[in-house]
């Protein structure tokens, strides 16, 4: 299936599945306002390290309309937050690890009010030495930045031993050092929402997250409150991508909330966003691999190295991640693959879409592309000589779902018009060339991490068929990926439908909605819940109709009798009034499918992407151009065709955008870039004109597990596709991420002096 955008007349149109159109506006949980609401704002450290004096909050209380003004004194529970170890402060005690961390936090009539108050709050530090960078944490000498040092987490695979002899006897090897940036989430709505304590003591928290329920346990602890008392309504979100799944400013706005008993609303600023919010772990990632003389790869030796900036949140899950995708869908005999997270006073990274198989894509993939070069071969040829297996086994040897879905993507690829077609002649100042990559990525959240999920059905007191989950929707297009299935199983109109999702009080537990795993949880939901589903309500409406449960079927609007059209025997909105108060439930819970073998972090269900693009390079500025991009994604069957299109497309541009634009620079711990007017992202006049996606829809033989989630791999093999097209325009390798058109200009200066001197240019 091909799955082309047009546009036309106002309206998108996706090909094969018709039209849709979105009209009206959407209230995001930073737009809500309450009586008395008050504004809050967190003072953040004015030092990547040092310690903490002495806190004053004396001149901030006497200001007129602040209602409130809290420290570390003033957290009744544990001051500590983090993903998978609390080891980040709420509000800092007794040292500061970097900009964005929390001092203090002021509640006010006004925001303008607020901002004053934390201006007057004084603060005695004693600077200490700054750790910038993962290789200074790592010497003998440096300052430990957390009690157990500067190491937060290691991790590898080794398949043989003395892998580097086998390389070595190799007669090609490439060797390389490869660098990716500290790319910022860049969603539309920066971090924010509002915290209102109830009158019978709960609270309820309207803030973007990615996992309600993981916030309420975090806040709990923090707060020293049951979790039963507190109501995380996380729904929906002007976008996260990874950002928004740790804790940002629900602390703030909560312990404000119960000090002033008044809600307390906050939303980030852009540069408040910059210092604290989450990052793309930067990597270094060195890479020697070795190939026979008829270009079988033979041995893949990869050391990685992530700045995690100064707390863990999910750096060691990132890491695994990392490690566990430094083979990609290639079969090695040989690897020796080690990682290591480092504490550094940089600003915090953590989770973003893709997960740390970006970063190592983008170096394996420029390995693959040095390496046919040097054996004077074609790369795709390279790639499909040593192309995994269906029935292989994971990149860690685990056990996995039998997928030739690797195979599948890089024919696919080889067909673009891309690839297959004449490029444009070059001209005087414009040097053209395309390239292409591959890529395997895991879902969920692999074997040894709790990965559980859940899905309830029932019908309403209004007749309504309620789905809910314990998901948000944060544009993905999860609502209506929910009908879709909904629809198609049940065999109801979108009109009976009511979805519940991202509200702690009314969903069950659904995990996190990240892992590129909703889609196919929900799927298995409601493919667990339709027949008990289905028994219950046709039995209920057998008695009220007297008609036998085999003579009736679920339909839209109602039960309707087989066999007879327009038979509608009774509609649900009948049905309870005739129920009353005994309303059909049906509840599960399961868990995301994990690998039988006890190796961490493993996975088990993987999709596959194949990218193609084309570059115009400027010989006269160095500016890099995309042109052209392609995809060929197999992810098992399309659910929701326009949302999937969205998902490669918008993935793409991202890591477009990770290849020639975004940088969160950072110097002596201090971002130099705090707003969009410096960190560049792509808009519309750098999204290529021409884009195609190719989906193969198969599952393998006895492949029972469903469609899989495409949230992030439209990002992840873009890099290389890009960096292979500069190569292929120019004959220059790209090793540090995003692309620099200053050095592309330096390589590119002996050519065009050349290039001069032959035409009589001045």
């Amino acid at each position: 299936m091909k799955l082309i955008r047009e546009n036309f007349q106002g309206k998108w149109k996706v090909r094969p599945d018709g039209y849709e159109k979105v009209t009206g506006s959407l209230k995001y949980l930073t737009d809500y306002t309450f009586p008395d609401m008050l504004y809050g704002k967190v003072l953040r450290s004015s030092y990547p390290h040092a310690n903490i004096r002495s806190i004053s909050t004396v001149k901030a209380e006497q200001i007129e309309g602040v209602s409130a003004v809290v420290t570390y004194k003033d957290v009744p529970g544990m001051n500590r937050f983090g993903l998978i170890f609390p080891d980040q402060p709420v509000l800092c005690e007794d040292v500061v690890r970097y900009v964005g961390d929390a001092v203090a936090a002021v509640a006010a009539e006004s925001e303008e009010i607020a901002e004053k108050a934390i201006m007057l709050i004084e603060v005695e530090y004693e600077a200490l030495a700054v750790i910038d960078d993962p290789e200074k944490a790592l010497r003998h000498s440096a300052v430990k930045l957390h009690p157990g040092g500067n190491i937060l987490h290691r991790a590898g695979y080794m398949s043989s031993e003395n892998v580097m002899r086998e390389i070595e006897d190799c007669p090609y090897i490439v060797e390389e050092i490869y660098e990716t940036p500290r790319q910022m989430h860049a969603y539309m709505e920066t971090e924010g929402g509002v915290v209102v304590p109830e009158k019978d003591g709960k609270m309820t928290v309207y803030a973007a997250t990615q996992h309600g329920f993981k916030d309420r346990m975090q806040l709990a602890r923090i707060l020293d409150m049951p979790e039963y008392k507190i109501r995380v309504i996380s729904s929906p979100i002007g976008g996260s991508f990874g950002g928004k799944d740790e804790l940002n400013i629900q602390p703030y706005a909560a312990l404000l909330a119960l000090k002033s008993n008044k809600p307390v609303k906050f939303h980030n600023k852009r540069s408040e966003s910059v210092r604290a919010g989450l990052k793309r772990h930067p990597m270094k990632v060195k890479m020697i691999t070795g190939a026979d003389e008829n270009g079988k790869l033979i041995g893949h030796f990869v050391r990685i190295t992530a700045d995690t900036g100064a707390y863990a949140t999910l750096g060691p899950a990132v890491l695994d991640f990392a490690v566990e995708h430094s083979t990609g869908p290639y079969r090695i005999p040989h690897v020796d693959i080690e990682g290591i997270s480092v504490f550094t006073n940089n600003g915090v990274s953590g989770e973003y879409r893709g997960f740390g198989g970006n970063q190592v894509t983008f170096a394996l993939e420029s390995q693959i592309d040095r390496l046919a070069v040097k054996m004077n071969m074609d790369p795709m040829s390279l790639r499909e000589m040593n192309i995994r297996n269906a029935d292989d086994l994971g990149p860690l040897g685990q056990r996995i779902v039998a997928n030739d879905g690797a195979k599948k993507v890089l024919n696919m690829i080889k067909s673009s018009p891309i690839l297959t077609t004449p490029l444009k002649k070059q001209d005087h100042w414009c040097l053209r060339g395309r390239g292409a990559a591959i890529t395997m990525h895991g879902g969920g959240l692999g074997f040894g991490r709790p990965d559980p999920s859940g899905a309830r059905l029932s019908l309403t007191k209004e007749g309504k068929i309620e789905i809910a989950f314990g998901f948000e929707e944060f544009g993905q297009g999860l609502l209506a990926s929910i009908e879709i299935m909904m629809t198609d199983m049940l065999g109801c109109a979108k009109e009976d439908i009511k979805i519940v999702i991202g509200d702690t009080e009314l969903v069950p537990a659904s995990g996190s909605s990240t892992a590129s795993r909703s889609t196919n949880m929900i799927w298995k939901g409601i493919n667990k819940l339709k027949e008990p589903w289905r028994n219950k309500l046709l039995a209920a409406a057998s008695t009220v109709v007297g008609v036998p449960t085999e003579n009736l079927i679920l339909g839209e609007n109602g039960i309707w009798g087989k066999g007879g059209e327009n038979n509608l025997v009774i509609s649900y909105k009948e049905l309870v009034n005739y129920l009353q108060h005994d309303l059909p439930v049906c509840s599960t819970q399961f868990h995301f499918p994990t690998t039988p073998d006890a190796i961490v972090g493993g996975h088990y269900l993987h999709t596959y992407a194949a990218v193609a693009a084309e570059v115009e390079i400027d010989r006269l500025t160095g500016r890099i151009k995309v042109t052209k991009l392609d995809h060929a994604v197999a992810a098992g069957p399309v659910v929701n065709p326009l949302g999937y299109l969205g998902q490669i497309e918008g993935g793409a541009i991202m890591g477009l955008g990770f290849t020639i634009f975004e940088d969160s620079l950072m110097e002596n711990a201090r971002y130099h870039t705090e707003n969009f007017d410096s960190y560049l992202i792509p808009t519309i006049k750098d999204i290529p004109l021409t884009t195609n996606v190719d989906v193969d829809e198969s599952l393998f033989e006895n492949d029972s597990f469903g469609p899989r989630g495409v949230g992030e791999i439209g990002t992840v093999a873009v890099a290389p596709a890009i960096t292979a097209a500069i190569h292929n325009a120019c004959g220059i390798w790209v090793k540090k991420l995003p692309v620099s058109s200053e050095e592309l200009l330096n390589a590119l200066q002996t050519t065009l002096f050349s290039f001069h001197r032959q035409t009589g240019g001045s």
